[in-house]
């Protein structure tokens, strides 16, 4: 066993070489989708990230299981616009009839209670709120929990924790926060363990009525699906709404979990997201991914 200060010396390069892979599969991504027109071969994308054509092919399978031009294949407006309009029939098909199987087997893990009135009305007074920063296949992120369920989980933008954890604090100014990476930790492993058959995770949210209503609708898009924010509007009966659907989905305060990165515009094309569009793009094509291998 190593003593405990190499310990921490090889968990921390481990760390350091994990986020610095993600970036690298980011920046591969953006060169991909903006060159997607001139079709750049695997010798081009490795150059952007400064990496040998061999090891950048093995870094990237190794992250998404397929090779990058296979997944490039998942993010072209055409398979964009099929998964789009297969996804809004189906969730709009469950909404006259209650939740879909897939929407049921996803509600299993994930539940989600708003704030109380009042707790919405102080701020989190009188909540404590325990938070740490780990690494994570999608880049670094900053989780907060309360004894009630997750409240917090965002990706950190070239490592500003600062800026992060401001956000999260701005959201609940009366709580108390401590930082406690050893009980967060645990919770983003099994966050982002796709083999874990066991993950059931409480969220607590703080949003106006009708913000909670459009992150619960989130609830109900499928692995590897996405629906417009038409649709949205729609099953939440509020056709009208489509801009306030946008500004809700926008102000969703946890990623991954309350799945705001499967909201796509209806022409195909993915838009933006909260932390960063590259990472939404990442996001949907190891989804589509993964269920088109499972299929």
């Amino acid at each position: 066993m190593l003593p405990p200060q190499y310990s921490a010396i090889f968990v921390s390069k481990k760390v350091m070489e994990q986020n610095l892979n993600y970036q690298r599969i980011e920046q591969a991504i953006q060169f991909l989708t903006k060159n997607v027109t001139q079709q750049p071969d695997l010798d081009d994308v490795a150059k952007q990230v400064h990496l040998s054509p061999f090891h950048f092919q093995r870094i990237f399978t190794e992250w998404a299981g397929i090779s990058p031009k296979k997944f490039l294949q998942f993010l072209t407006t055409e398979h964009l616009k099929a998964k789009l309009a297969e996804t809004n029939n189906l969730l709009e098909a469950a909404h006259t009839v209650g939740l879909s199987s897939q929407s049921r087997v996803y509600d299993l893990f994930v539940t989600l209670e708003a704030v109380t009135p009042n707790e919405y009305k102080t701020h989190g007074e009188g909540i404590t709120i325990e938070y740490g920063f780990h690494p994570t296949p999608l880049g670094e992120c900053l989780l907060a929990m309360t004894q009630r369920g997750i409240c917090s989980l965002s990706f950190l933008e070239n490592g500003d924790r600062k800026t992060a954890f401001e956000e999260v604090r701005n959201k609940w100014k009366n709580a108390e926060f401590i930082e406690n990476q050893c009980n967060t930790e645990g919770l983003v492993a099994q966050i982002f363990d796709e083999q874990s058959s066991n993950r059931k995770f409480n969220l607590l949210v703080k949003g106006t009525n009708f913000q909670i209503k459009v992150w619960q609708a989130l609830l109900n898009i499928p692995t590897g699906g996405m629906v417009s924010y038409q649709t949205i509007a729609r099953v939440i009966d509020n056709p009208k709404a489509v801009q306030a659907v946008g500004s809700a989905v926008g102000a969703n305060p946890i990623a991954y979990l309350i799945p705001c990165h499967r909201v796509i515009r209806k022409e195909g094309q993915i838009g933006e997201y909260h932390w960063g569009s590259a990472r939404k793009t990442l996001i949907l094509g190891k989804e589509m991914t993964r269920t088109a291998m499972l299929a």
